[in-house]
């Protein structure tokens, strides 16, 4: 029994040494070429905002990036002899959200009465706002490298929409019903009323994107990428909400480079 034990633990270990070593020799080969491999992994801080910011919008009374992870894996092909210019691709699962108090004035807003009753109006007073959203992400990029550690990359990204929340609840203030001289009901003295946008999430978003990445050892490397969002986050037949909103964050991790 002894013997099997010791012959199976010889076999695992050199399929092992062979594996690596193979690994190895593609990395090498595939560098060679010119193609470099990596895995990062961030968060990402920022919002979902409107650009510029409305007259509606009084005052932003608190935020909260809240926690935004993202995992990425991508590829980049060198260019000619000097290999300087690159372009680089990949898929990256992330997440974007944030946490608002704001005061805003004559506000577009569908609200949740607490019979299950809408609502829709403009609405003045306090807003909290939740958004979350996760996405499958493409970039396409050019690269180029500026040193041996320092590279720069521009170009856009083009996001799917897996999972999306933007809701919240609406307080101390009043609804005019319809139009800004409309029908007026109060919510006062504690009184809140719900709202979710979630289902008016536009499925496909895209934007561009501008980065750069420090290699600080021989693997690992920083990074800082400005993702700007270029489309409203909402469907184009939504009008509740007046003006665009855009997703607008940045991302900052670390990457293994292969």
């Amino acid at each position: 029994m002894k013997k099997y034990i010791l012959l199976l633990a010889i076999t695992l270990v050199s399929v092992h040494t062979w594996a690596q070593e193979n690994r190895t020799k593609t990395l090498i080969n595939a560098a060679l070429h010119g193609w470099e491999y990596e895995l990062k992994a961030g968060f990402n801080i920022g919002g979902t905002l409107p650009l510029p910011f409305p007259e509606e919008i009084r005052n932003i009374k608190s935020y909260n990036p809240t926690l935004s992870i993202t995992i990425e894996g991508n590829m980049t092909k060198w260019l000619g002899e000097q290999k300087r210019w690159g372009v680089v691709t990949g898929l990256r699962l992330e997440n974007k959200g944030m946490r608002t108090k704001a005061e805003v004035k004559n506000y577009g807003m569908e609200i949740i009465g607490e019979d299950g009753n809408r609502l829709k109006g403009n609405w003045t007073g306090g807003v909290r706002t939740k958004v979350q959203n996760s996405y499958l992400t493409i970039p396409i990029l050019a690269a180029y490298k500026l040193n041996q550690r320092v590279n720069l990359k521009a170009g856009a990204y083009f996001s799917y929409l897996m999972d999306g929340d933007f809701s919240g609840h609406v307080y101390e203030g009043y609804l005019r019903k319809d139009d800004p001289t409309g029908e007026k009901v109060n919510f006062n003295n504690g009184a809140i009323a719900s709202y979710d946008f979630s289902s008016d999430l536009r499925n496909f978003q895209w934007g561009a994107q501008l980065g750069v990445d420090w290699k600080a050892f021989k693997h690992l490397k920083v990074y800082a990428d400005l993702n700007w969002g270029m489309n409203d986050i909402f469907n184009k037949d939504f009008k509740t909400i007046t003006f665009d909103m855009y997703a607008v964050y940045l991302n900052v991790g670390f990457g293994y480079a292969f």
